[in-house]
């Protein structure tokens, strides 16, 4: 199990110790340290059963000053939270051939 995780994050941190009282010893990977390869990226959206540009964060300055209102295909939203981990959504916890995003932590429950 993987958790893609933010500490500077409230919902990464909550996500992270929720895990942790449940009994689970996360590998927890500092995304914006260690950016995804596009390959894992395409692997945890399908796993989501969601399209990378529901994936992305809106309010953050990079995706304001760079793509606001611009439509970029799949691929080019890979590229770009490639390119700029903190455009996306935190945590995501990966659990065999299963993920969840952390929005809310409890969201993850439904992979454990």
């Amino acid at each position: 199990m993987q958790i893609y995780h933010n500490p500077r994050c409230r919902k990464s941190r909550e996500t992270l110790e929720l895990l942790l009282t449940n009994g689970h010893d996360p590998d927890v990977v500092l995304y914006l340290d260690t950016p995804l390869s596009k390959g894992l990226l395409k692997k945890i959206l399908k796993q989501l059963g969601m399209p990378a540009k529901d994936l992305i964060r809106k309010n953050e300055a990079v995706y304001k000053e760079n793509f606001k209102g611009k439509e970029l295909s799949e691929s080019q939203w890979i590229d770009a939270m490639i390119k700029f981990p903190k455009l996306m959504e935190r945590p995501i916890v990966v659990n065999k051939d299963k993920a969840a995003l952390g929005r809310p932590p409890e969201n993850v429950l439904a992979i454990l």
